[in-house]
């Protein structure tokens, strides 16, 4: 690797052992902003029920928290390197925490799509800036232990989450969802208070044109859009396949509810081992070795995927299996991705944090909507998951190429 992305200045490496955020922490703060993004997705009938609104309105309690999840990320990262991490992490925090209540409270669907809005702007610090905690406190092959498993509860979020709100909503009702994330945001938020040092180095200004000037430095340097992109398509594209999950287990293969619960739990432990994998391997192999050789592992597992479901002999095994090892490739490539990325302008870790979330929110968003094309969810879902794994090589080789030129 070279000095583009390849260490920290040897300041910032003196400085992270007296500036160590706790890991369990980071993680809390991760889960909280993924777990709200489909919690509330098995009550959306009762809701609609309750505030005598239509479907339409209903999902859009979910479009807008997507929206707001990508949108906000942009804004924390520049605004946490200007005025510090931790400040901007509560202000988020404790954002979440009163939207989540208003939400309780909601007398209309318009209000609830606004606090909706509001809760995944507040939810989105946690995403952006735990990952620039994890990198400011360490160098990039060190910080692929922490980010590989800040990246796992990023996926393991939306894949748990309809669960636990479906128990909540059973037990208590709609609003106890809303009610419960307000109490998790309120007692994450004094968490960080209390047990969290300023791992940045805020300089104390904030200027319009100087975040312009930071995005645009970013968007400009060949290595850290290869890296985003491809970190991207390695990752949130399994989205796809979690959207045409039920579609092609329950309809298409006939599967129970409670098997497709398991399969997805199953999909979730592949990411998991190859997050655990990519902990150990980085002490013996390089980070692009892991990123492409975890790609090429997701590419193949994908291609075999769309060529049994063109030939139409997929089986619940069949999918599982080729999904899981997707899953282990995914979570092999994406640590080592995301480290490389926030490690290409050091001192622009918060913006770069940001850019790299919105990108995955992009990406997760596009290769849903291509899955949900077509009437064979399984064909389609494969099909966005080679696309997204052949532009996910194409960026990592970019981004390799671009790196090695640069100077120094």
């Amino acid at each position: 690797m070279t000095a583009e992305h390849s260490s920290l200045p040897p300041a910032q490496d003196h400085t992270a052992a007296s500036r160590k955020a706790p890991l369990w922490l980071l993680v809390i703060v991760t889960i909280v902003g993924t777990l709200a993004m489909h919690m509330f997705l098995p009550a959306l009938p009762d809701a609609a029920r309750q505030l005598q609104a239509g479907a339409s309105q209903m999902q859009l309690t979910i479009t807008v928290y997507i929206l707001g999840l990508g949108v906000g990320q942009l804004i924390y990262g520049p605004l946490s390197d200007s005025l510090g991490r931790r400040p901007m992490l509560l202000a988020g925090l404790i954002l979440y925490a009163l939207a989540s209540l208003a939400a309780f409270l909601a007398p209309s669907a318009p209000w609830l799509i606004g606090a909706r809005l509001l809760q995944a702007l507040g939810g989105c610090a946690g995403l952006a800036l735990g990952r620039a905690i994890a990198r400011d406190s360490s160098t990039p092959e060190n910080a692929v232990g922490s980010l590989a498993l800040l990246n796992l509860m990023m996926m393991i979020g939306p894949g748990i989450a309809p669960a636990i709100g479906s128990a909540i909503d059973d037990a208590l009702g709609w609003r106890a969802i809303f009610g419960t994330l307000a109490v998790v945001g309120g007692v994450t938020a004094f968490a960080i208070w209390k047990l969290l040092p300023e791992t940045g180095q805020p300089t104390g200004r904030l200027h319009l044109g100087t975040i312009r000037d930071d995005y645009r430095s970013l968007l400009r340097s060949p290595a850290f859009v290869g890296f985003a992109v491809g970190g991207g398509c390695a990752t949130t594209s399994i989205y796809a396949f979690l959207a045409a999950a039920p579609f092609v287990f329950i309809e298409q293969l006939h599967s129970t509810k409670h098997e497709v619960a398991i399969y997805l739990g199953l999909l979730m432990g592949g990411m998991a081992v190859g997050n655990a994998l990519a902990r150990q391997l980085i002490r013996h192999w390089p980070l692009e070795r892991l990123m492409l050789n975890g790609n090429l592992l997701s590419l193949a597992s994908a291609a075999m995927l769309l060529l049994l479901a063109l030939l139409n002999q997929l089986t619940p095994a069949i999918v599982v299996g080729l999904m899981v090892l997707f899953a282990l490739g995914s979570g092999l490539t994406s640590p080592a991705a995301l480290a490389s990325a926030l490690s290409v302008h050091p001192r622009l870790t918060g913006s770069a944090a940001g850019v790299y979330g919105s990108t995955q929110m992009a990406v997760g968003g596009l290769c849903t909507l291509g899955a949900s094309l077509g009437s064979n969810p399984a064909l389609s879902a494969a099909l966005a998951l080679v696309v997204a794994c052949v532009l996910g090589q194409l960026g990592f080789r970019s981004a390799l190429r671009h790196a090695q030129r640069a100077p120094g």
